[in-house]
């Protein structure tokens, strides 16, 4: 302290320390909050912050947010006088397609500046959350149903039926990890082991979207003791004139055996199809492993096929379901055609099939025709291949 004398007046000097001016002040010189990160998982909005200066007590902090188009900034709701660096803005009601800023300040008696983050779109910032399992055992197989962790989400709503599901599984006592990519919401693991205890986690993805999700928790299950009855093995679907031909294999004779089908677009769609499947006409109660039905009772489409086995009192598992494309195993009609003969070479002119009364002429793929041709005084046949559109 120095003291000057100046007649009748005395003048004092104090130093006095920055921060005492600050505090006198009233908090005038509050920095802006730094590094604003902004984390949208399915549903949930959270803000995270880093403050500028810890020496500084009894500090709030505030956002506001804009639309696309508006002048005017609106206070952030849950996110008012906060006395953490995090807080959660997910019930505010947005347009997850429609871009938005934010921006913060520090509060105290007065306010910092404002701190603006980078405009966002929610949808496109937004991660998939880890995925709700369920599991069922069977001997020699686990049922998987999966739905996305937020159900009735906002931020996927127009997504329900575009995810696919990834899971890794391994044997609890072994470690040794197997990866199934693109699986829908129930899937059946085959050809486990009885009576062991498996270990798997999923994730979900929307691949239109380039979004990756995070793996659920680990889920483990037991499979149950081998079953008496196998389930029928090596399904195969065959065309015989306008028929179709399902052959299985089974270990054991004296069976009676059902086929049943399901539309594959369904196993998209969440949730349980187990009533939906239906039984075809002609495959019930067979005493052989096969069945014919025709074509017709197929319209076009893809769909899966299942087979069960029982001696009456028992009954095996469901076997592997098999996809069955009626485009694939349609039977063709022979083509219409007719001959001009020249001097030296002949003229084909080929038609396509006429329509069968059970089943339309396959139109959306080019057919590829086989010509045989031979001289009528030998055997040794000519072949040629043509891919031709008619």
């Amino acid at each position: 302290m120095m003291v000057v004398l100046l007649g009748a007046t005395t003048l004092v000097l104090v130093a006095v320390a920055p921060w005492v001016l600050s505090a006198a002040a009233g908090g005038k010189n509050l920095k802006s909050p730094q590094k604003v990160e902004v984390d949208i998982i399915d549903d949930n909005f959270i803000l995270r912050w880093n403050r500028s200066d810890e020496s500084v007590g009894n500090v709030t902090f505030s956002f506001d947010y804009q639309k696309t188009g508006m002048d005017n900034w609106i206070k952030l709701s849950g996110c008012q006088n906060i006395t953490s660096t995090k807080c959660n803005f997910s019930s505010l009601k947005l347009n997850v397609y429609e871009e938005i800023k934010l921006r913060i300040r520090a509060e105290k008696e007065n306010t910092s500046s404002w701190y603006e983050v980078d405009s966002f779109t929610p949808f496109r910032k937004a991660q998939i959350g880890p995925p709700e399992v369920h599991l069922e055992a069977e001997d020699k197989a686990i049922v998987i149903h999966i739905s996305p962790g937020t159900k009735d989400s906002v931020m996927w709503a127009l997504d329900g039926l575009s995810f696919t599901y990834s899971l890794v599984i391994w044997k609890n006592s072994s470690g040794v990890e197997e990866r199934i990519e693109n699986i829908y919401s129930r899937h059946k693991i085959y050809k486990l082991s009885p009576e062991t205890t498996y270990c798997l986690k999923v994730k979900a993805a929307l691949l239109t979207s380039w979004k990756i999700g995070v793996y659920s928790p680990v889920h483990c299950i037991k499979t149950t003791v081998e079953n008496e009855l196998p389930p029928p093995e090596n399904i195969e679907v065959s065309v015989q004139n306008q028929n179709y031909v399902l052959k299985w294999d089974y270990t054991y004779a004296n069976m009676t055996f059902q086929v049943q089908w399901l539309h594959a677009f369904l196993k998209r769609n969440p949730g349980n199809h187990l009533y939906k499947w239906k039984q075809i006409p002609d495959c019930e109660n067979v005493k052989t492993t096969q069945c014919v039905f025709p074509q017709n009772v197929f319209q076009k489409g893809i769909y899966l096929l299942r087979v069960q086995a029982s001696d009456g009192n028992n009954t095996s598992f469901w076997s592997e379901e098999i996809k069955f494309d009626t485009e694939i195993q349609a039977f063709l009609l022979p083509p219409v055609f007719n001959i001009r003969s020249l001097s030296d070479s002949f003229h084909i002119y080929i038609g396509a099939p006429k329509q069968s009364g059970n089943m339309p002429v396959i139109q959306d793929y080019p057919l590829i025709y086989e010509i045989i041709f031979w001289e009528n005084t030998s055997n040794a046949e000519v072949k040629r291949l043509y891919s031709i559109i008619l």
